[in-house]
């Protein structure tokens, strides 16, 4: 008898031990990376240019191009769109899976080289979203934010890798955080790589090694094979003036319910940890990592989202893998954004 009373009591001990444990998880979530400081955003302004020239033959017939339209949102004001070139036709369209607006151009029959020059004023602002509040149900409306991708699936060994990565986390943003906090630990930042990567996320689990796609691919992957709603935003920095055509950038979002869309950048910790030599006890390091789960800087700007890609008017060759760059094509066939040795594109920003 006395026997049964220690067993039923140390039982008892156990199951609220266990709940206390668990409830300092959920509030730990709850707490890590969040922020109530009255902040001012910040904001900047300038001018975006994009001058594209398509190197083509005498014999060239039909040549198309796609460019990425930025859009006004809560955090990025576009105006003053000017569009000038060489092109027969040209046009403003919306993809049908992600609503991304495209600037696309023809040439037919090209007597010269296909140029184009698309420009706006754009105001940005600064994004934080660090008072995280209580969740609720999921709206349907994300429930396109769980799908895997060709190179994002949410099963297998993704599946596997995300739910250790989030082992004892119950809520969205308890699973998000863990999911961040692995990349910022386990991340490192290829300096090799001429492009922002591919995004082979089963790839990148081997070697968690890339620049800004790829730790965004993961951490949607990973974040998606758990519940929770996550996506990437594809876009370029406006951090200086002059030339930024080597500025493209992409982050990553996480729905959180009754709050909304949370950005969280781990490459940039990644990056900064390279540029600098650092390590993560480093006290920038810290802040970086505090800083961007939950904030953006006011030098981004956003021009798509969404994986696998068909282009409107829809492209010839598949879907693409995503969609920032420019894109075109000459008789079908697709040209090579990266060397640009005929796809000639330059990217400036003049602050104002």
């Amino acid at each position: 008898m006395q026997k049964n009373m220690f067993r039923n009591a140390a039982v008892v001990m156990i199951i609220i031990i266990l709940l206390f444990v668990g409830c300092l998880d959920i509030q730990q979530d709850k707490t890590k990376y969040r922020s109530t400081e009255d902040v001012i955003p910040k904001v900047k302004h300038g001018k975006m240019t994009f001058d594209v020239t398509i190197r083509t033959n005498e014999t060239a017939t039909t040549v198309r191009l796609w460019l990425p339209y930025p859009v006004s949102n809560d955090y990025q004001k576009i105006e003053n769109v000017t569009i000038n070139g060489s092109y027969n036709y040209s046009g403003i369209h919306r993809d049908a899976d992600y609503g991304t607006m495209i600037l696309y151009a023809e040439w037919y029959r090209p007597y010269e080289y296909p140029q184009m020059t698309f420009s706006y004023d754009v105001s940005r602002t600064e994004i934080i979203m660090k008072n995280f509040t209580e969740e609720g149900p999921l709206p349907v409306d994300v429930d396109e934010f769980l799908l895997p991708t060709n190179l994002g699936p949410t099963t297998g060994e993704v599946k596997d890798h995300a739910d250790q990565i989030t082992e004892g986390k119950t809520t969205i943003l308890g699973k998000a955080t863990a999911i961040y906090d692995y990349l910022v630990e386990h991340g490192e930042r290829d300096p090799n790589l001429s492009f922002c990567g591919d995004g082979d996320v089963c790839e990148l689990l081997q070697n968690l090694r890339g620049k800004c796609v790829d730790f965004s691919s993961v951490f949607v992957a990973l974040s998606r094979s758990v519940g929770v709603p996550a996506r990437e935003i594809l876009g370029t920095r406006i951090a200086k003036d002059g030339d930024i055509t080597g500025a493209y950038h992409c982050r990553a979002e996480f729905y959180l319910p009754g709050y909304g869309w949370i950005p969280v950048d781990p490459s940039d910790v990644a990056k900064l940890m390279l540029k600098e030599n650092l390590e993560l006890n480093d006290p920038k390091v810290m802040e970086a990592r505090d800083y961007y789960f939950g904030a953006q800087t006011e030098t981004y700007i956003d021009l798509s989202t969404g994986r696998d890609v068909i282009l409107n008017p829809e492209q010839e060759t598949g879907p693409l893998n995503y969609f920032m760059y420019p894109y075109a094509e000459v008789e079908g066939e697709p040209l090579d954004f990266i060397s640009q040795e005929y796809l000639k594109y330059t990217v400036t920003f003049k602050e104002s």
